[in-house]
């Protein structure tokens, strides 16, 4: 028997029990998968999956859906039927519901619980501040490799429940989440590699010794947009914290030393950092700031997203040299003298002035005499006829004017064309101009 969609959607709303407030998880789904508003697609590569096995609802072979589901900002506040869920989403692996309703983590579970394949969750922007996560209601998270909890203002205590019931978790978001400390757990997490901790209110380096603590195995560590004002640790206390961080970012932080951004060289595997915005560098130009910083930091191939070559390398570190050349020695940086040791001392750079010259000191021949004036370059041969006139005592209508270039080839050159520039025929000090009246 086929079923028209207004008659599906009627018994799904007859069998959902749909509470009075918000929508739920099931029926957000129904609606945007339906063949209206997402047909099917066929082909490799399309991504688009309708699950196979026994028929739980006569909405079952009517929605097309892909592996990943975004359902963000859809209002969803419950999961609805859980047998559902299950046969529309086995095959599901990535699931936004950022933006929605949802503050119950037992809500979630329902929803995570009934999706087997599920390893990327976003529950971005969800009130889930006020709800308990019990460690039983975790054990639904037990698959997922990527979570993001951006805006959720959750508490630590939830944080660490749910690690330890993930213990395949690569990747953590928990931006934007207000904290101003951070609460250490127990236990170690070596499953993590990359943690977002962006946008938050972290000050003291303290707490971010914590966070090696935590996540010895990390390998990017975003803390941009937190106020940390230095890096407080010693270099062996770093490399004992974080022996395996390759990239760091600590963009629009507080550091205002140089001595904090030469301590992350004690970091034994870093590769890449991010260091705009920062109060240190303000002063400096374009330029500066990024020679100064690479030339400090020996091992980082890419910095602020762009690949430090070997060239820019070496650049920056001559620049480096002629920079401090001059400064007091008790002001001059430890890694000066390293670099001194790899290029020897350098020379100060000739000061080459490449402007082009806009004036010349030239010799003036008119009736066996010689005159030496100084002309403008920038002036047209009519300008140049008018500043010769009192000269030679002769009209620019009357005046005839060649140019002597002892270097050209064909000997003197007449000035016939009154708009063209002197700095086009290349006249220089020394240069020769010879005067002659018209012959009537």
């Amino acid at each position: 028997m086929m079923w028209s969609w207004c008659e599906v959607l009627s018994w799904k709303m007859v069998t959902e029990m749909e509470p009075p407030c918000g929508r739920s998880f099931m029926q957000v789904l129904c609606e945007k998968y339906s063949p209206e508003n997402f047909p099917y697609r066929r082909g490799p590569g399309a991504g688009v999956h309708v699950p196979a096995g026994p028929q739980v609802s006569p909405m079952k072979d009517r929605l097309n859906l892909p592996s990943i589901l975004v359902l963000n900002s859809c209002g969803i506040s419950h999961a609805g039927e859980e047998n559902e869920i299950a046969a529309f989403c086995s095959h599901v692996s990535e699931l936004d519901l950022s933006g929605n309703h949802l503050d119950s983590w037992q809500e979630i579970s329902k929803i995570v619980s009934n999706v087997p394949q599920l390893q990327f969750l976003n529950l971005s922007s969800n009130p889930l501040y006020m709800s308990v996560l019990e460690r039983k209601c975790a054990g639904s998270f037990s698959g997922i490799r990527k979570l993001v909890l951006n805006n959720c203002k959750v508490s630590w205590e939830t944080v660490h429940t749910l690690l330890m019931e993930l213990p395949n978790l690569e990747e953590l978001f928990l931006c934007l989440n207000d904290y101003d400390t951070i609460v250490c757990s127990p236990v170690c997490f070596r499953s993590l590699r990359l943690l977002h901790i962006t946008d938050n209110n972290l000050q003291d380096w303290s707490d971010i010794c914590k966070l090696g603590m935590m996540f010895p195995c990390l390998h990017t560590l975003i803390l941009a947009n937190n106020n940390i004002l230095t890096i407080g640790d010693s270099g062996e206390s770093l490399s004992r914290l974080f022996p395996n961080l390759r990239s760091i970012s600590l963009h629009k932080s507080g550091l205002s030393s140089w001595k904090d951004i030469e301590k992350l060289n004690t970091l034994p595997k870093i590769e890449e950092v991010r260091l705009l915005g920062i109060p240190l560098v303000e002063p400096y130009t374009t330029e500066e700031r990024r020679k100064l910083v690479v030339a400090r930091l020996p091992s980082v191939s890419k910095l602020n997203g762009s690949v430090v070559t070997e060239g820019e390398r070496e650049d920056s570190e001559r620049f480096f040299l002629r920079y401090y050349m001059n400064f007091p020695k008790e002001d001059v940086p430890l890694r000066y003298q390293e670099l001194v040791t790899k290029y020897g001392k350098l020379e100060p750079l000739a000061e080459v002035d490449l402007r082009p010259q806009n004036q010349a000191s030239v010799d003036i021949h008119y009736e066996e005499k010689v005159q030496t004036i100084s002309v403008r370059l920038d002036q047209t041969v009519a300008e140049f006829k008018k500043q010769l006139k009192t000269l030679v005592q002769l009209s620019t209508n009357n005046m005839r004017v060649y140019y002597l270039d002892h270097e050209a080839p064909f000997g003197p050159e007449e000035l016939k064309f009154s708009t063209r520039a002197l700095h086009s025929y290349s006249v220089r000090d020394g240069c020769q101009f010879y005067v002659e009246p018209k012959i009537k």
